[in-house]
């Protein structure tokens, strides 16, 4: 694991400082990779929301065919049978 050094104001210190010893973290690290971890899962959210509604948004629904299962069962053959690193 990498270490990261961050600077701050002494009312943020003062703040972070408080968290640990209220939240019960065991360090100011430990928060800090709490705090990027639910980052991280916010993001992701955002990302599934948006991608969601151009779902909704991208027009009348279609009945699959059972050519296009056929279709997307090829693709992913292919896939599975690429070799490694080809793109």
């Amino acid at each position: 694991m990498k270490s990261i050094n961050i600077s701050l104001p002494d009312t943020m210190r003062a703040y972070v400082e408080e968290q640990v010893a209220q939240g019960g973290y065991s360090s100011v690290s430990e928060y800090f990779r709490e705090l990027v971890r639910h980052d991280q899962k916010q993001k992701a959210k955002e990302r599934l929301e948006t991608m969601l509604l151009e779902g909704l948004n991208s027009g009348d629904a279609t009945e699959m065919t059972t050519q296009d299962w056929e279709n997307i069962r090829q693709t992913i053959r292919e896939r599975i049978n690429k070799p490694q690193g080809t793109v």
